[in-house]
């Protein structure tokens, strides 16, 4: 059984994608098919969602990118993080983890109510 496709809240793919270049400079398919492989096939990022997002996060600098050929052959453009797209990333990671708490908390408290 595979897991079933998950839609990312609004943000969290900006999130991710931060995250998955820490690793190295990646062009965009590369991104997607991280995504996919780490989350188990759970976050499949659809190219009109990814190459939007990539472009957004390179226009606010947290992005740098540099056209190289890819493992194919082809002219890709890679993207790495930027010293500002690491900052903004450990600032983002953070706020995720206190909302991600926040809801475990309201989530184990109307557990409890429930019974």
């Amino acid at each position: 059984m595979s897991p079933s496709r998950t839609d990312l809240p609004q943000g969290t793919l900006d999130l991710l994608i931060l995250k998955v270049v820490t690793l190295g400079p990646l062009h965009g398919y590369a991104i997607a098919q991280r995504l996919q492989q780490i989350s188990r096939d759970v976050v499949q990022v659809q190219q009109g969602s990814l190459y939007p997002a990539l472009h957004r996060l390179e226009n606010r600098g947290y992005l740098a990118a540099d056209w190289k050929l890819s493992d194919t052959g082809r002219e890709a453009k890679f993207y790495r993080l930027t010293r500002k797209g690491r900052a903004h990333l450990e600032s983002e990671t953070a706020s995720w983890h206190r909302l991600t708490e926040a809801v475990g908390l309201i989530l184990q408290a109307a557990q409890g109510d429930a019974s």
